[in-house]
């Protein structure tokens, strides 16, 4: 890609030297020729020495490189994009394991106490039977001799073998309850390593990505990171300018709705605030980061990811969508927008941009979705 750019470079830096070598006091040249006749009087003197050459010109990579340069490091962010996406995924379930496994805890000590309690209960009627002779009240209801006393006895029977019965229930319903929460406290605890595991796996694809970016961007020329930068403006002017000669914004007039509106407020003020991946305010955020709290703020809570988000809430025709309503680009749904009405959207593109407004169509759109599906005010 940029082969053409350091052979120009080094035929430059060879000519330099060349010259310099034979410019430099007491450089050792060849044999001198024959000495040449005195010049005549009023003749011109020649030069001693030849002229100095003009200062090299650092090449410059022709558009077609740079094309080139553009298109790689499309694919480096994107990669990027996805990773970043990956991270988020895997950090939104570590946040909800980590809920759960507190929940779990709170269970397993309410539960050890209930069954502490019961415990010392059948320990408790354990004693007062021990304290009456070790009898079992069945026994001593026979050995009664008061008719009136035998029919109260059968009654306390009655009762004390549906309470030692409902007490051992008890016992085994508790114990119980304790094994499923320590199993389920596990389980949740391998989850939440693996998606540890994936988390850091998502880091270092994120900056791997990243850094092969910054390190292809710091070799280019001033000059070039310049005409790189109107490259990229022309291709999305041209794919925008695509987007809307297929008419999709013809009868595109739809209003937002109230939250709408306020959805669209919060990531226009966000405007200017830099990317930052897995970030989601109020200093920097990532695409997916910005849309979903701006529908927060808005009352609607919506998924963390631009593929969860593609994934749950509900799709609408191009044609049919509204301010509010968030733009789901590329096939994996890596990036998203959020629609702000006359064929735009406003986004947090990529690392070492800021959130920024730009043309709906100057990415390739997957679909849209709607986060509030309440109506719109008429016209």
């Amino acid at each position: 890609m940029r082969t053409g750019k350091h052979v120009l470079t080094t035929a430059a830096v060879t000519v330099v030297c060349a010259v310099t070598v034979l410019a430099a006091p007491g450089t050792a040249l060849a044999a001198p020729g024959p000495t040449p006749p005195p010049s005549a009087p009023g003749a011109s003197r020649a030069p001693a020495t030849p002229p100095a050459a003009p200062p090299a010109t650092p090449p410059v990579a022709p558009d077609k490189d740079l094309e080139a340069v553009r298109r790689q490091l499309d694919g480096l962010y994107r990669a990027a994009a996805s990773a970043t996406e990956e991270y988020n995924a895997a950090e939104e379930q570590t946040e909800k394991q980590n809920a759960e496994i507190v929940e779990l805890a709170k269970k397993i000590v309410e539960g050890q106490e209930k069954l502490d309690r019961l415990k010392d209960r059948a320990g408790a009627a354990a004693r007062s039977q021990y304290r009456t002779g070790g009898l079992p009240d069945g026994a001593k209801l026979v050995l009664s001799d008061d008719p009136e006393d035998f029919l109260d006895g059968t009654g306390r029977v009655i009762q004390g073998q549906r309470a030692t019965k409902g007490l051992l229930g008890e016992l085994s319903r508790a114990q119980q309850d304790l094994k499923t929460y320590a199993a389920d406290a596990s389980a949740q605890f391998e989850k939440l390593e693996a998606n540890r595991r994936t988390k850091a796996a998502a880091q270092k694809k994120i900056e791997k990505q990243i850094a092969a970016a910054e390190k292809l961007e710091s070799e280019l020329e001033q000059e070039e990171k310049e005409r790189l930068a109107r490259l990229e403006r022309e291709a999305q002017a041209k794919a925008q300018t695509a987007w809307l000669g297929s008419g999709v914004l013809k009868d595109l007039d739809a209003e937002a709705t109230d939250r709408g509106r306020k959805a669209v407020e919060y990531a226009t003020a966000q405007i200017g605030k830099p990317y930052q991946w897995g970030a989601e305010g109020p200093k920097s955020y990532d695409c997916s980061g910005l849309t979903s709290q701006a529908w927060v703020s808005a009352g609607r809570a919506i998924p963390r990811t631009s593929q969860e988000q593609w994934r749950q809430l509900q799709h609408v025709d191009v044609k049919d969508m509204r301010p509010g309503d968030l733009i789901i680009y590329f096939d994996d749904a890596s990036h998203v927008g959020m629609y702000v009405g006359d064929g735009s959207v406003v986004h947090a593109p990529r690392p070492g941009r800021s959130i920024t407004v730009a043309g709906a169509g100057t990415m390739p759109i997957l679909g849209v979705v709607r986060p509030d599906t309440a109506e719109a005010p008429e016209g």
